[in-house]
């Protein structure tokens, strides 16, 4: 089992950037696919990006790509996601998740192993 807790989120003008960082627990961290999905107020929580356990394979949503960019430190347990030229929909509820299935360059929200409590991103215009 697998214990992550967010952290980075705050709130930023449009253009802006942040980076948030989800620190797991335990010694096994290197086998979790791990990703990051968002919730924005009555809408679903959508997938975000996702990082293979080397870090060497990633993959992105369609409305993230060439602005954010997910990394992990299997040293630290660590996984980042550095998110640039920040917009106003990007605003939303961030979620770290853990994935004990192989990679496959996606994650679903229905099936994903590990979820960590959240982290509160505003991007003002």
């Amino acid at each position: 089992q697998v214990q992550l807790v967010e952290s980075g989120g705050g709130l930023v003008q449009a253009g802006g950037s942040l980076r948030l960082s989800c620190a797991a627990s335990g010694r096994t961290f290197n086998n979790y696919v791990m990703g990051w999905f968002r919730q924005a107020p009555g809408k679903e929580r959508e997938f975000v990006a996702t990082i293979s356990r080397s870090g060497v394979s990633t993959s992105y949503a369609d409305s993230v790509k060439g602005r954010f960019t997910i990394s992990r430190d299997n040293s630290k347990n660590t996984v980042y996601l550095r998110m640039n030229s920040l917009k106003p929909e990007d605003t939303a509820v961030y979620y770290c998740a853990a994935d004990q299935k192989i990679w496959t360059g996606t994650l679903h929200r229905a099936t994903v192993d590990y979820w960590g409590q959240g982290t509160q991103v505003t991007v003002s215009s």
